[in-house]
C-alpha cells in the first residue's frame, strides 16, 4: 500500500441541481470520463475482482454537519486524507457541498458530504429530503470552545428535520476542539450539551431520536477512535466479526484485539472487553510505524509490489512484558492485538488460530459479496427486459 493509496478521492457531483441552486458538490469541476451509478458512486463494472470485492455495495452516507469554522473539514482531512492536524490551519471555509468517496481507497465503503455551515434548510431551492434519505449516519459538530447555543439550536432543526424524512439515520454529535479544555471542563461540557440537546428533543415530543455524544480533538486519536464508533454502526456484519475475534482471543490467550482498516486507523471491530483508549493509541502507532518502515524498506526494486501485503507482521515488545502483534487480514484489514510475553511463546498456536480467523473473515464477506453479485445480476436482468434490442423503453401496459 502505497502512500498515494491512502488518499481517498473527492467527488463532483452532476447532480448537484438537484439539491439546490446554491449549494454546488466542490471537487473535480471537471467532468469524469466513465459513467457512475448515482446510487453507489462507483463505476460500473461487468465483473467481479478483488479490488472490488468489498466495495460493491450501495454505500451509505456519512453527512458532516454544523456551524462555520466548528472543524468538520479539518475532521475529514486528518482522519482520511492524512493531513497533519497543524496542516488543518490553513484550510478555508467551506462553501459548497464536499463529497468525498472513501470506499476507492479503503474496506471503509462509504461516502462523506462535507456541508458548510451557512446551509438553510428552509431555503426552498435546498432538496433536504433527497439528502437525508439515503443517509446512514449524521454527524453534528459543536465546538466546545465556542459558545454553543446556536450550535444547538441548529443540531435540533437539523435532526428534527432528518429523522422526519429517515427514522433510521444514526446521530451523532461530536464536541470537538476538547484538546483545549481541562477534564473537568470537558466533562461539564459533555454533560451541558447532552443534557440542553436532549430537553430540547423532550420538548418537541422526539424522545425516540436517540443521540450519541463524543468528546473529539484531531491533535489526539479520539477523534479516530470516535469515527470508529460511527463506522462500526453502519457495518452489517458487526456482530459477526466480534463473535469471531472473541472466539479467536478466548483460544489464543489474547487480552485485547482490533480490527483495523490500515488505511485510515479506524477500527472496524473489537472484541467484547472495553477498549482502553492507551491501548487504542498504541494499535495506531503500530500500524503507522510498519505502513511507514515498510515503504522505506518493504518495496521492491523499482518501487514494485505494494507496503502491505499477505506478508505483513509486525511484532512489538514494550518494556511491561506487553507484545503488540500485527497481521494481514486482507489488502485493507490488520488485526492487531495486545497479549504477555508468556503467552506468545506459543506463537504457532496463535497463528493457527489467526489462519482459521482469517478464513472466516474471508467466509463472511465472500457472503455478502455473493448477494451483492446476484443483486447486481437481477437488477440488469430487469433492465434489459425493459429495453428492446436496440434499448428503445417497452411501454408499461
Amino acid at each position: 500500500m502505497s502512500r498515494e493509496g491512502a488518499e481517498s478521492g473527492s467527488d463532483c457531483g452532476s447532480d448537484s441541481g438537484s439539491i439546490g441552486l446554491d449549494f454546488a458538490y466542490c471537487g473535480d469541476p471537471q467532468p469524469r470520463a466513465e459513467q457512475r451509478d448515482p446510487d453507489s458512486g462507483a463505476a460500473p463494472d461487468d465483473g467481479m475482482h478483488f479490488s472490488d470485492d468489498y466495495c460493491t455495495e450501495v454505500k451509505p452516507r456519512i453527512l458532516l454537519m454544523g456551524l462555520r469554522r466548528s472543524g468538520k473539514s479539518s475532521i475529514q482531512k486528518v482522519v482520511f486524507h492524512k493531513m497533519s492536524p497543524n496542516e488543518t490551519l490553513f484550510l478555508e471555509s467551506t462553501n459548497k457541498i464536499c463529497r468525498d468517496d472513501i470506499s476507492n481507497s479503503s474496506f471503509v465503503n462509504f461516502q462523506i458530504w462535507d456541508f458548510p455551515g451557512q446551509i438553510d434548510f428552509f431555503d426552498p431551492t435546498f432538496d433536504y429530503e433527497m439528502i437525508f434519505r439515503g443517509t446512514g449516519a449524521l454527524i453534528f459538530v459543536v465546538d466546545s470552545q465556542d459558545d454553543y447555543m446556536e450550535a444547538l439550536a441548529r443540531l435540533h432543526l437539523t435532526v428534527s428535520r432528518a429523522y422526519k424524512v429517515n427514522q433510521d439515520i444514526n446521530f451523532e454529535v461530536f464536541i470537538h476542539k476538547v484538546d483545549g479544555l481541562s477534564d473537568d471542563h470537558k466533562i461539564e461540557t459533555q454533560r451541558d450539551i447532552h443534557q440542553r440537546a436532549n430537553d430540547d428533543l423532550a420538548d418537541a415530543s422526539l424522545e425516540k431520536i436517540h443521540l450519541s455524544f463524543y468528546l473529539t480533538s484531531i491533535y489526539d486519536h479520539s477523534i479516530f477512535e470516535a469515527f470508529s464508533k460511527v463506522v462500526q454502526k453502519l457495518i452489517p456484519q458487526l456482530p459477526t466479526l466480534e463473535n469471531l475475534l472473541n472466539i479467536f482471543i478466548s483460544n489464543s490467550g489474547i487480552e485485547k484485539a482490533f480490527l483495523f482498516d490500515v488505511v485510515s486507523k479506524i477500527y472496524i471491530a473489537t472484541d467484547s472487553m472495553p477498549v482502553d483508549m492507551q491501548t487504542y493509541e498504541l494499535c495506531c502507532d503500530m500500524i503507522d510505524v510498519v505502513i511507514d518502515i515498510s515503504c522505506i524498506y518493504g518495496l521492491r526494486e523499482f518501487g514494485g509490489g505494494s507496503a502491505y501485503d499477505k506478508e505483513s507482521v509486525a511484532i512489538i515488545k514494550l518494556n511491561n512484558t506487553t507484545v503488540l502483534y500485527l497481521k494481514e487480514v486482507t489488502k485493507f484489514l490488520g488485526l492487531v492485538c495486545f497479549l504477555r510475553e508468556e503467552s506468545f511463546e506459543r506463537k504457532g498456536l496463535i497463528d493457527y488460530n489467526f489462519h482459521c480467523f482469517r478464513k472466516a473473515i474471508h467466509e463472511v464477506f465472500e457472503v455478502r459479496t455473493n448477494v451483492l453479485r446476484c443483486r447486481k445480476q437481477h437488477s440488469r436482468m430487469q433492465r434489459s427486459k425493459l429495453s428492446t434490442p436496440n434499448s428503445t423503453p417497452r411501454l408499461l401496459l
